[in-house]
């Protein structure tokens, strides 16, 4: 039972990412009618700008240091960040451990700005041409961001650790009337699974009760003829597209401590998230957060040592082999809309 719980809070926490990133998706195919394959860059842009933060908060200079010598006796040179000299050492030394969550303000106006110059930029321009056009465009495009990432910050994961307040583990184990150390799950994975949950609920709430929501799911639903009632429809669509990549920015901001940025990490994540919106339905908002949630799960389970040993590889394929199942009894998948993917 122990090790089944494990491996749930592991699905859950995998799935979060996956619910993230294919919930971003699913708004930009839902409101435009793009296959945006540039997606994963958006959550590989959020996670470098918790680096560059705490790069930024990290910036020092140097001082002579009279309370250390070296060998002979003479003071030290040392390396004092800024942010010390504004704040003092303690204020600054939390300021700069603290800087992942800090990031979360840092990024939202940056990741809106990415978000609004893609739409309008790049996008816009490939709304009536084929999937095909906007796959390889918006792929081109996820290639020119990573290798631009790759120039400026190196080709190596940069570690960027959760503040100190959350790099222990729980202990559900006691909580749950098991022996001692029997489930131990790390603070800070805890708290990317409540914070998916936060901004899932921000966003279906923002769709659900505000009018702006209201008009954009009429929009999705039939956009000819809310744009015969005068309301710019694209306007709005181009802000639900920064949205999108705010959320999706966010997931890699919070994901930082949990896997080391680099290059390439929006890469490792869009294929996968592509898989979850397809199984969730196109389209289907709830749907990609179910998908994202399930298969997370699924892959825990599927990556168990015994499952491993009786199937070898089991875990590298089997989000795929469900995918292939779902889509052959189920084409528009599991909550798409009826005639989506079903031609």
């Amino acid at each position: 039972m122990d090790a089944i719980l494990l491996q749930i809070l592991n699905g859950l926490d995998k799935g979060s990412a996956y619910a993230l990133i294919a919930l971003g998706l699913t708004l930009i195919f839902g409101t435009l009618g793009v296959v945006n394959f540039a997606h994963g860059a958006l959550f590989m842009l959020g996670a470098f700008c918790a680096v560059t933060l705490n790069n930024i908060l990290s910036l020092s200079h140097e001082i002579v240091d009279e309370t250390q010598t070296d060998f002979l006796g003479n003071p030290l040179r040392v390396e004092v960040p800024y942010i010390y000299d504004w704040f003092g050492p303690e204020v600054g030394a939390s300021i700069i451990e603290w800087s992942v969550p800090l990031a979360i303000l840092f990024s939202i106006p940056i990741m809106i700005a990415v978000g609004f110059i893609m739409e309008r930029g790049l996008i816009k321009h490939f709304y009536k041409r084929p999937h095909a056009d906007q796959i390889l465009v918006t792929f081109g495009l996820a290639i020119v961001l990573q290798e631009i990432i790759k120039y400026f910050y190196g080709a190596n994961p940069i570690p960027t650790p959760a503040p100190p307040a959350f790099t222990g583990s729980f202990d559900f184990g006691t909580m749950l009337g098991f022996e001692p150390g029997t489930i131990i799950y790390p603070y800070w994975r805890l708290v990317y699974f409540f914070f998916a949950m936060i901004i899932i609920a921000g966003v279906f709430a923002f769709l659900q009760f505000t009018t702006f929501g209201m008009v954009v799911r009429a929009g999705m639903a039939d956009r000819e003829t809310v744009g015969l009632l005068g309301i710019n429809i694209d306007k709005r669509f181009t802000i639900m597209f920064a949205i999108a990549a705010c959320v999706a920015g966010l997931a890699g901001v919070m994901y930082t401590p949990i896997n080391s940025p680099n290059y390439h990490m929006g890469m490792d994540f869009l294929v996968l998230s592509f898989v979850v919106v397809v199984v969730g339905g196109m389209g289907s908002l709830p749907g990609a957060v179910l998908a994202g949630f399930l298969l997370g799960i699924l892959e825990s389970f599927a990556s168990m040592r015994q499952v491993v040993d009786l199937l070898p590889g089991i875990n590298q394929i089997i989000i795929y082999l469900v995918a292939i199942i779902i889509l052959l009894t189920r084409p528009r998948g599991l909550m798409g809309r009826k005639g989506v993917m079903e031609d």
